[in-house]
């Protein structure tokens, strides 16, 4: 099996990042369909008083990820000096707020932003529409209109970079301390996982998805340590990649291939493949007159919050979480808490029909 010198000198840096983030992206696309991986649903589970298979599925993913990215680091494979999240300033006013903006807009939207290019790969056309809708807002957060906005609540509260975001360094336990508290979260998603009896899909898709987060990241450190001109090191995340895609949509021919522009269509297509073999291929629309100004709204809320957060549910919650960044743990609380508090204040006061499953809901 060639490897990656062998593969960079065949077909160049950037097709050999473009390349990798497809093949990655489709795992983690064919897992997350099969498994319906999502944070929304875990968090609803909570919020209702349930420890339920939503929530062994997010976490199996989740603690996968910890797990082998510390063993990475343990091992020499993976360091993470020059990773943004923990190298450069940080803002813990721009994650916690983000954070409660995305979690409101996952609550509204029905999914996270991975979850809905997972939906819209299946045929929901309520993803695709707010998938597009959150790209814009991304795009607008970086470098548009809502620019301005975005830098000054990121400004309120700034963290330097370095020992001081990161978690492992400051509690003064290592990677050795992080790899036994990712253990011990899998141990708790192994008790409700079985307690639930959840299908062999849902322990494959939570585990794999999880190692999809930590291949990406030594993937990506590979590519910057092989390559004349260092590519940046990342996981999956889907707020910046998103707008990218987008762009390069809308820009003329040529744009520069890298990890994200391979890794979105990646997913798409992964999603894709898993639905059409296990059959699940299905058009979905809108439903009443109500149901599209609240995807819209919570597509909105998570383009914005997720840039201001710097990462999405899987960019900061799980990808961020593993590599124990303070501005990711404080976006995932904040995705935790504006995601409880929306579902109490709008979806309690629906009525779920008993034949359907939290987290499943259209």
């Amino acid at each position: 099996m060639p490897d990656l010198i062998t593969i960079i000198d065949w077909i160049g840096e950037e097709r050999t990042l473009a390349l990798g983030g497809l093949l990655i992206g489709a795992l983690f696309g064919i897992l997350a369909q099969r498994s319906r991986f999502c944070l929304r649903a875990a968090v609803i589970e909570v919020s209702h008083g349930q420890l339920g298979p939503k929530l062994a599925i997010w976490l199996l993913a989740f603690s996968g990820a910890i797990i082998v990215t510390q063993i990475l680091q343990l091992t020499g494979r993976f360091d993470t000096a020059n990773v943004r999240q923990l190298a450069s300033q940080g803002s813990i006013s721009g994650a916690l707020i983000g954070g409660v903006l995305f979690g409101i807009g996952m609550i509204l939207a029905r999914g996270c932003s991975s979850r809905l290019l997972v939906l819209a790969a299946n045929g929901n056309l309520r993803a695709l529409l707010s998938g597009l809708v959150f790209a814009v807002v991304a795009q607008a957060s970086m470098g548009g209109i809502l620019t301005p906005l975005r830098e000054t609540v990121s400004a309120w509260w700034t963290i330097d970079g370095g020992d001081a975001r990161d978690l492992l360094s400051f509690a003064g336990i290592g990677h050795r301390g992080g790899l036994v508290f990712g253990l011990g979260w899998l141990f708790a998603a192994m008790c409700f996982a079985l307690r639930h009896k959840i299908s062999a899909w849902a322990w494959v898709g939570g585990i794999g998805a999880g190692l999809t987060i930590a291949l990406a990241w030594w993937f990506t450190f590979e590519m910057s340590s092989r390559t004349f001109d260092p590519s940046p090191i990342k996981s999956l995340s889907f707020t910046s990649p998103s707008a990218d895609v987008l762009m390069l949509v809308l820009s003329p021919p040529g744009q520069v291939l890298n990890f994200d522009l391979g890794m979105v269509p990646g997913v798409f297509l992964g999603s894709f493949l898993a639905a059409l073999l296990a059959r699940e291929l299905k058009l979905e629309g809108f439903q009443g007159a109500y149901s599209m100004p609240r995807y819209i709204f919570g597509a909105v809320f998570m383009g914005f919050g997720g840039v201001l957060a710097g990462g999405c549910a899987v960019g900061a919650g799980v990808s961020g979480a593993a590599i124990f960044a303070l501005t990711a743990w404080i976006a995932l609380g904040g995705m935790w808490a504006g995601a409880s508090i929306t579902d109490r204040l709008i979806d309690r006061r629906s009525t779920i029909a008993p034949s359907q499953t939290i987290g499943d809901l259209p």
